[in-house]
């Protein structure tokens, strides 16, 4: 399934501006990049996947074209989609990427592939 490789650009763009190391991996049927070993923000169709504070996602659901992550019907804690009305503007998509990336620290890491 396609995802929106210049959303995907415009992410990669503000990581490399920011001196932020960051891999690329294909998931979801979309693309994620993951930051310090751990998912930060990702695409996925046309939308902007974003893991952030769970204290923080009531507030970002608020914002224009946000919306809670569901894949399975049921809402993922932590996560959400944004719309592309969310983060058509250069500014609105590098505070949505700033709020991952400032709670990309704190994150949980994946235990799969741990021994």
């Amino acid at each position: 399934m396609a995802y929106d490789q210049a959303l995907a650009e415009r992410i990669a763009d503000h990581f490399t501006a920011q001196r932020v190391v960051v891999e690329s991996k294909s998931m979801m049927g979309g693309v994620c990049f993951m930051v310090g070993g751990k998912m930060c923000v990702g695409v996925v169709k046309s939308r902007l996947m974003l893991r952030l504070d769970p204290a923080m996602e009531a507030a970002a659901l608020r914002q224009p074209g946000c919306g809670p992550m569901d894949f399975t019907g049921r809402p993922m804690k932590g996560y959400v989609f944004v719309q592309p009305e969310g983060c058509e503007s250069d500014s609105q998509l590098r505070s949505l990427l700033n709020l991952a990336l400032e709670f990309n620290p704190r994150a949980q890491s994946s235990r799969k592939g741990l021994k």
